[in-house]
């Protein structure tokens, strides 16, 4: 089963601030369902996104 996410969980898995996390997701810049006034994330759709945006430098290392 696809673990969810709030918005400060996915701040603290990639390492960056909440008030990041949400403006992405406000933006749609990060794959994100809005419930009611409140953020979720699929950590396997986070997973994805992270390293489709990984540089493509690195993908060797995917």
């Amino acid at each position: 089963m696809d673990e969810i996410m709030t918005l400060e969980e996915v701040a603290k898995y990639l390492k960056v601030k909440p008030q990041t996390i949400y403006t992405w997701a406000q933006n749609n810049k990060i794959p994100a369902a809005k419930l009611g006034k409140e953020w979720r994330f699929k950590k396997t759709v986070i997973d994805k996104w992270f390293n489709q945006h990984f540089d493509d430098k690195f993908a060797d290392y995917l």
